[in-house]
């Protein structure tokens, strides 16, 4: 931290609400998220301090972190006086940590049970893209994850799947079972025609090889997503 940037800080909080000694003492989970950034990005500029910066990149981004994690480190330091190279790496690493960290919440070989369970596992990897991917879950007969992949990656609208690749690593895998998953960026969890069609060939295309295609899920932000399962549109 400069010492004119540190000097602001001091000036204009007391010493128990500047975020480093704030969540000594008190505890990280009595920050705000502006503070939480702020303890990463540890220093502001002589005009703004550094929980101001935060709270304005975070305004900038409706407040949604998953707004600021699209960023490169380039788009923040061109447009945040203040946020230098290694600031701006720093926090889409943490930011990166925090989406890994969500995906260890599950066992090794979680079970699918319902479309619920299947898009809280399958978000992590795809709620937070730019554009559009789809993935495919891979089960053994208990219904138990044995593998996931990606089999295309598109654009902002929309990617094309090639049942081939969608079904390539689940004979390589021998799974009995496989969910379909894409994400929309948009966050229309409606499925389009397009979507419509992949189902429907990948489905036909399990059917001949002795496998299931147990779920489409489309995959949106905020717990939003669409089954075609759980819509009866297999």
């Amino acid at each position: 931290m400069n010492d004119q940037a540190s000097k602001n800080i001091k000036q204009t909080m007391a010493l128990d609400d500047r975020p480093r000694e704030k969540a000594m003492h008190k505890g990280f989970d009595t920050l705000s998220v502006a503070e939480l950034l702020a303890v990463i990005i540890g220093s502001g500029t002589p005009g703004e301090n550094v929980v101001a910066l935060c709270q304005r990149l975070l305004h900038d981004h409706n407040n949604k972190l998953y707004l600021v994690a699209r960023r490169s480190y380039r788009d923040l330091m061109r447009n945040y006086k203040g946020v230098g190279e290694v600031k701006a790496v720093q926090l889409l690493a943490t930011l990166e940590l925090a989406r890994r960290y969500q995906g260890e919440q599950f066992e090794d070989r979680p079970k699918i049970t319902d479309s619920t369970t299947a898009y809280r596992f399958l978000r992590n990897g795809l709620d937070h893209l730019d554009h559009e991917e789809i993935h495919v879950l891979l089960l053994n007969r208990a219904r138990q994850v044995v593998g996931r992949e990606r089999v295309s990656s598109g654009g902002t609208s929309m990617t094309v799947g090639d049942v081939k690749m969608i079904l390539k690593p689940a004979i390589e895998q021998m799974a009995d079972a496989i969910i379909l998953a894409h994400n929309h960026p948009s966050d229309n969890n409606r499925p389009s025609t397009s979507d419509d069609d992949l189902t429907k060939r990948v489905k036909q295309a399990c059917a001949i090889m002795g496998m299931q295609l147990l779920d489409h899920i489309i995959v949106c932000r905020g717990d939003r997503y669409y089954s075609y399962a759980d819509h009866g549109a297999l």
